[in-house]
């Protein structure tokens, strides 16, 4: 009988090792199909963040100086604004409108494959014009203590003839000649924006290329996270060219 027992409790054991090594692979696979589907979850909240809430965007150029710099690393608020879903033309509502003085990241008309950065100085029903560098709203001056000006010789420019086309009525179309500190005044429509780079006289901004439409609008600026000087001829500056002031400023 012990020897019965022994032997019963021998094929017991060899069958619980076998369903230990059937049940090995199954785990695995579970612990493969778990891994996949935490990365497919973090990537469509990832793709969702990216397209409905949040875009980052990197300053290539200096347009915006002193406000933005190249080399800041921005986080755009596109929910502010709202979004529009990929393919379509459905836009999500945003839960704010745009406001002057709005630092915006745009679609703009003269160019499909970038995207731009500038202030908005006009919006619809206003009227604008710029005197000798200073910018007027509704025949108001607008103190804008952001602008920088360089010395740069004021000339026309061919792009600005679009100008012509929403003169006010005391404005002779056909003498027209505006140039880039002088031109104006123009009414918006409704539905369109007018934008301005805070550097001022190396801004290539509305006064060109001319207004931009509600759906362009891609979404409000509002931090920089990172900034270094891409500009520095030391290796590996963002590294050793950090601008540590600017990280986490809000932009105004």
């Amino acid at each position: 009988m012990a020897s019965k027992k022994t032997q019963d409790d021998d094929r017991a054991d060899a069958s619980g090792s076998a369903r230990k090594k059937r049940s090995a692979p199954k785990a695995q696979r579970d612990g493969v199909a778990e891994w996949f589907k935490s990365i497919a979850i973090a990537l469509v909240l990832f793709l969702f963040l990216r397209t409905f809430l949040i875009q980052t965007f990197v300053i290539t150029s200096g347009s915006m100086e002193e406000t933005l710099l190249v080399g800041d690393m921005l986080v755009v608020n596109r929910a502010a604004l709202g979004s529009r879903i990929p393919g379509t033309n459905i836009r999500i509502p945003g839960y704010s409108s745009p406001r002057w003085g709005d630092v915006l990241v745009f679609d703009p008309p003269h160019e499909e494959t970038i995207m731009l950065i500038k202030r908005l100085v006009g919006m619809p029903g206003d009227t604008v014009e710029m005197r000798s560098r200073v910018l007027y709203r509704n025949g108001e001056r607008v103190e804008e203590p952001y602008v920088v000006h360089a010395d740069v010789v004021d000339e026309p420019h061919p792009w600005m003839v679009w100008q012509r086309d929403y003169l006010t009525s005391e404005v002779d179309a056909s003498t027209y000649s505006p140039t880039r500190d002088n031109w104006g005044p123009l009414v918006i429509p409704e539905g369109h924006y007018f934008t301005l780079g805070d550097n001022r006289e190396r801004s290539l901004d509305s006064r060109y290329w001319g207004l931009l439409e509600r759906w362009r609008l891609e979404g409000r600026a509002v931090f920089t996270y990172f900034s270094y000087n891409k500009d520095s001829f030391r290796p590996f500056p963002w590294i050793r060219e950090i601008r540590w002031g600017r990280l986490g400023d809000a932009i105004r």
